[in-house]
């Protein structure tokens, strides 16, 4: 039985090793972290929360959840080709957390910090009344001038993704008892959904050959408006060339799980044509696919084409907290 900890010796006994060896998190011992970032890179800095209920189930393991809240972030780093530095988290706690969940959550934490290169740097614990709710401040860096933003994407681009998608939000549906899939089918899509990968290596890969990149969290064609909004452009999606995986492939609701499901923390990036070879390499070192599915336009508007070019009418662009 783990002993119950009061908020500082939660700190000391589970937070502070997580802080042990990097010298910008002070031993968790002040106020702030001091950090200083290599010459000639930027700060990149990114904030994602994760709120039981809204994006993850209660009965979610632990470590599974605390790994979940790490790679939702560092997702974001990916989707500006970022390298991961630290983070800062904050954790509002019920009081029927009990000191068990605490330490899975914490080992889950451990884990991702040794598979990414990262430290916890600082943050706040609190209590709640509420559900529980997480939140963490993502840092890294990238060379000055050299960060993947939404606004770069131009007319005649090509328009990539990586992996595939609609898994996660598929999975969410298998775990809600909505949707009956064979056992292998369940645990991909469950793990999918529960453990997204970020997609590090790509976004480094992407510096200097991609226009505009962000990643796939709250649905393809919502993301995608986001690039057309921030680079003042349209986008034709083609709906027969979106990545699906063995699992999705034929179940019903696939094609609209792929375009407006979210959670699948894949990159969707443009590039001009002619970096079609060098995109097919990057695919090739990573040993991941990447899919060209439509291409940008000067329409100022997202359409998703089937394979006759006719335009499929879509009910919702993707998840609005809103």
């Amino acid at each position: 039985m783990i002993a119950s900890d009061g908020e500082f010796d939660f700190i000391a006994r589970h937070l502070r090793p997580l802080a042990a060896g990097h010298p910008a998190a002070l031993d968790l011992g002040d106020d702030a972290a001091l950090l200083e970032p290599a010459p000639g890179t930027q700060l990149v800095i990114a904030k994602d929360a994760l709120v039981e209920g809204v994006h993850f189930l209660a009965h979610d393991p632990a470590e599974l959840i605390a790994k979940k809240l790490l790679r939702v972030n560092l997702s974001d780093l990916a989707a500006m080709g970022a390298t991961p530095l630290g983070y800062l988290m904050a954790l509002a706690r019920p009081k029927a957390l009990t000191p068990e969940w605490l330490a899975r959550f914490v080992t889950g934490l451990a884990e991702d910090q040794a598979l990414y290169g990262l430290a916890l740097l600082g943050g706040d614990t609190v209590g709640t009344p509420g559900p529980l709710t997480l939140s963490v401040t993502m840092l890294g860096e990238v060379p000055r001038g050299q960060a993947l933003r939404r606004s770069g994407a131009r007319v005649g681009d090509d328009l990539y993704v990586s992996g595939t998608l609609g898994d996660a939000a598929l999975g969410l549906k298998v775990l809600q008892g909505r949707l009956s899939v064979s056992m292998t089918a369940s645990d991909y899509l469950i793990e999918r959904y529960r453990l997204p990968e970020p997609r590090i290596a790509l976004g480094l890969a992407l510096r200097g050959l991609a226009h505009a990149a962000i990643d796939v969290s709250d649905g393809l064609v919502a993301d995608l408006g986001h690039i057309a909004e921030r680079s003042g452009v349209g986008a034709e999606l083609w709906a027969e060339r979106l990545p699906l995986s063995a699992a999705t492939a034929r179940l019903r609701g696939a094609l609209e799980a792929a375009l407006t499901g979210g959670d699948d923390y894949e990159l969707l990036f443009t590039a001009h044509p002619e970096q079609r070879p060098a995109v097919e390499a990057v695919a090739r070192e990573l040993d991941l696919p990447i899919s060209l599915i439509g291409r940008i336009d000067a329409s100022q508007t997202v359409r998703v084409l089937d394979s006759h070019g006719q335009t499929l009418p879509i009910a919702s662009a993707g998840w609005q907290h809103f």
